[in-house]
């Protein structure tokens, strides 16, 4: 019998994980087929409960249902509870509900694997402090950086997530215009690239040898790296990469079977250029 597996959100048309996902059972021979599911906005819980019901073995979750996610959940991988939100849920043999948060996992394995970054002693600037900073804390402080700060409009929230982390590794708190000195590895954790913005971080955070990421990916470079290219950066990523291998490492927790990236990942490159 086929398993069944979804990517919940609202709203959630536009998502590429079904085609990620059946692309992997294709390539891993896995009996399974994933879909999109909308849940509505106040009834998370209940469409989870359905969709289970109905023989769902696991589910994506994607915005706004991170953190409902995480209250939902019977048990939490180690991650899942440093992140406070979940965009991975399996069904367990028992009927329990285990939630993981493979986030992290993806932007790491996308930066050291994909594109050889080395992460070890270097200094890590993360702006934003919201959920998706939040999820990928602890596997770049996993890779022992010099130090990781975090810069965010609202400074109380980086402190908190400083604090929440500082036994992982050295981890500091900033306002965007604060920010002092240059990084080896700049993220962009919040959602102003969507909106054709940019974090108001000084010019002098970019040197020569410094990689911009960007979370968020589009069929064009993204302004927030288009502003880094302008400004010297080294290189700039966006975040296709880890969209697929935060894919790939659900995929893994759900069949104890890791698909290989490189091809899937292309194909939605070639996608996005149409």
């Amino acid at each position: 019998m086929t398993d069944l597996y979804a990517v919940v959100g609202n709203p959630i048309a536009h998502s590429k994980s079904p085609d990620i996902h059946n692309a992997f059972a294709e390539q891993t021979g896995e009996d399974l087929f994933y879909k999109t599911l909308l849940a509505p906005l106040d009834d998370f819980e209940g469409e989870v409960a359905r969709f289970l019901e109905h023989g769902g073995s696991g589910l994506n979750v994607t915005v706004p249902f991170k953190e409902n996610a995480f209250r939902l959940a019977d048990s939490l991988t180690a991650r899942a509870q440093r992140a406070q939100a979940v965009n991975t849920l399996k069904k367990m043999p028992d009927g329990t509900l285990q939630a993981d948060n493979t986030d992290g996992a993806g932007l790491v394995r996308d930066l050291t694997v994909n594109h050889s970054v080395n992460l070890t002693g270097k200094r890590i600037l993360l702006l934003g402090a919201g959920g998706a900073v939040r999820g990928v804390l602890q596997p770049l402080l996993e890779q022992d950086p010099a130090g990781i700060v975090i810069a965010n409009r609202t400074v109380s929230k980086a402190e908190t997530l400083a604090k929440d982390f500082a036994d992982l590794g050295r981890v500091s708190a900033s306002g965007f215009a604060e920010v002092e000195g240059s990084f080896d590895l700049i993220i962009n954790g919040t959602s102003a690239s969507l909106a054709g913005e940019l974090p108001p971080i000084p010019v002098s955070v970019v040197h020569q040898n410094t990689t911009t990421y960007d979370m968020m990916y589009g069929s064009n470079t993204t302004v927030f790296n288009q502003w880094a290219e302008d400004h010297g950066a080294l290189r700039t990523i966006d975040g296709l990469g880890m969209l697929v291998e935060q894919a790939a490492e659900a995929f893994y927790v759900w069949r104890g079977v890791r698909p290989q990236t490189a091809r899937v990942m292309q194909s939605l490159r070639n996608e996005r250029r149409r």
